[in-house]
């Protein structure tokens, strides 16, 4: 195929995605419309991952197309357009010359978010040309470059913890031409040199927000980040805005999915629990609570912070809750009035708890979360008096120690691939 016909191709790859992303109402920013159509996702995305194992397999067997080769074109071209992470780094590998075919063992360590996710995050921020830009763990810098070309060259910049990553990264930004920085360093630090900046995104779940952060976002300003919790089913986001006076306001809503976690931070998992709970479910009891609905969203961020150390299993037939460092769990039975546990914990009776406390708040879908506290304590609330859900959020230095390899964060997940 000649270099014009790949180009055509690729063109219209791009066209569908984008008449995609509009017709399901994704997409609403004409700025940001044109930016999917003339950013070239292939030069970013050179190479994907496939998963060839099904669900709990150890090791895993993976599938690398190779973007240049014409057996893997055609599928590799459909799956970067498509609206699927695209899994590119395994175990914080070097990214220059991949072998393509079958690999096997390893853990994802970076990944290209989804488009919706993407897009969705981009137009809550409202970008605009001229205004300074901070993406925190941008991995291969598809939502970098697309900030770029709205904002105008210079504008852009992003912090890549992952040394190969912010190589490969910057490599193929500079192919494109669209004037986005990318600097190696720690994204938790932000980047003070050319702060501060109007709009700041973080790809790197975090369990408070960091200072800095704070600190670089300049007056008028929006900072977006998701709110990490144990459970990767149950995040938040925190949407803070900066007045012209100052004065800095940040709410926080429950979310369907959200971007893993900063290096150092353990996901809750209950994988390891899955076998024993189908052979002994537990003992079943009375309960007035029925399941809750899945997207119950302010409830389940309130349950992942008042009720600790509980993560779904999305894989079971009826909702099951583990605590896993507890050996403890709950199964909800099938619409007949009775759960199940089994353990030191009673995790349903928790769940029970903070389900009254959240209807008796008012069935709260958004939360305040305090900066102002001199203390350094973040502290989160449904409103003001008696019947208000509040929590504080963990500090930073008090960060849970992952079970073997940190995972890179530039990632977005759902629920249902827990």
């Amino acid at each position: 195929m000649s270099s014009d016909l790949r180009l055509a191709a690729t063109s219209g790859r791009r066209a569908a995605m984008v008449d995609r992303l509009m017709s399901s109402g994704a997409l609403t920013d004409p700025l940001l419309r044109d930016a999917l159509l003339r950013v070239p996702r292939e030069v970013l995305l050179p190479h994907a991952y496939v998963r060839v194992s099904g669900p709990g397999a150890d090791p895993i067997d993976w599938r690398l197309l190779d973007g240049s080769h014409p057996d893997d074109r055609e599928e590799w071209l459909d799956l970067i357009h498509s609206d699927d992470s695209i899994l590119l780094q395994r175990d914080g590998e070097p990214l220059g010359s991949l072998p393509r075919g079958p690999v096997t063992g390893g853990h994802m360590t970076s990944m290209s978010t989804f488009t919706p996710a993407t897009v969705e995050a981009l137009q809550d921020l409202g970008l605009a040309p001229g205004r300074r830009y901070l993406e925190l763990g941008p991995g291969p810098g598809v939502s970098l470059a697309l900030a770029a070309t709205v904002t105008g060259a210079g504008r852009s910049v992003g912090v890549e913890r992952d040394g190969p990553m912010a190589a490969f990264a910057r490599r193929n930004l500079d192919r494109l031409g669209v004037g986005a920085t990318v600097v190696e360093g720690d994204a938790l630090a932000g980047h003070e040199h050319r702060a501060p900046y109007d709009r700041i995104h973080s790809g790197i779940g975090v369990p408070c927000l960091p200072p800095a952060w704070v600190e670089q976002l300049a007056s008028g300003g929006r900072l977006l980040t998701t709110l990490t919790t144990r459970t990767p089913s149950w995040p938040g986001q925190l949407l803070v805005t900066r007045a012209d006076s100052g004065r800095i306001d940040a709410v926080l809503r429950g979310r369907p999915r959200g971007y893993r976690p900063m290096l150092g931070y353990a996901w809750l998992s209950a994988l390891g629990h899955r076998a024993r709970i189908e052979a002994d479910p537990g003992t079943a009891r009375p309960t007035r609570l029925a399941p809750p609905a899945d997207d119950a969203y302010g409830f389940w961020l309130a349950a992942a912070h008042l009720a600790p150390g509980l993560v779904r299993d999305f894989q079971a037939k009826t909702m099951t809750i583990v605590a896993p460092e507890d050996d403890s769990w709950a199964v909800a039975g099938p619409g007949d009035g009775t759960v199940r546990v089994h353990g030191r914990r009673d995790v349903w009776a928790e769940l029970e708890t903070v389900h009254a406390l959240w209807v008796r708040a008012g069935h709260p879908e958004t939360y305040r979360v305090d900066l102002s506290d001199g203390t350094g304590i973040q502290a989160v609330t449904s409103g003001t008096g008696p019947t208000a859900l509040t929590w504080s959020l963990p500090q930073l230095a008090a960060l849970p120690r992952p079970r073997g390899r940190d995972t890179h964060p530039s990632t977005s997940v759902e629920p249902d691939s827990k």
